[in-house]
């Protein structure tokens, strides 16, 4: 997927994608927390920049991992928005808790963990995740694109 550099950052900040979160995936800037390491690695998700996810995946859980397995279904994927409920790290851990919605197989659910992270060498670093279960939003509900809308006004159209 393309975006224009002016639109708005998929990561949810208020910023364009030029100001946000393309830095990071140009190798221009490092993320200075885990929330920012995060968000710029929903973006890629968003972006399907998988060689940035394996750059900011910790080498010692890789665990196999590679650009042409994350690549896998990427098209089938739309991204719809990111909910970031926590963050917080010190000088060399931290965790965020997150809910990254999407269409699939016209179905809508979400990654919901809580990520962990680790600072090596100056640079922060996804580890793995501990998985929870989303609850969909109700009908009344904001929508989870942001949009503004009610979520049966909005993205719950696209799988009805």
């Amino acid at each position: 997927m393309t975006i224009n550099i002016q639109s708005p950052c998929p990561c949810g900040r208020t910023l364009t994608y030029a100001q946000c979160c393309q830095p990071f995936h140009l190798k221009v800037n490092t993320a200075n927390d885990v929330e920012t390491l995060m968000r710029s690695r929903y973006c890629a998700f968003v972006l399907q920049h998988h060689q940035y996810l394996i750059d900011t995946h910790h080498p010692d859980y890789l665990n196999g991992l590679t650009v042409e397995l994350l690549a896998q279904g990427a098209n089938d994927t739309e991204w719809l928005g990111l909910d970031v409920e926590e963050s917080q790290n010190d000088l060399v851990e931290g965790t965020v808790t997150f809910k990254a919605w999407y269409i699939n197989n016209n179905d809508i659910d979400a990654i919901y963990e809580c990520s962990q992270f680790q600072k090596l060498n100056g640079m922060w670093y996804y580890t793995e995740g501990e998985q929870r279960a989303a609850e969909l939003p109700k009908r009344n509900d904001k929508c989870v694109c942001y949009s503004g809308k009610k979520f049966k006004a909005c993205c719950m159209r696209k799988i009805v």
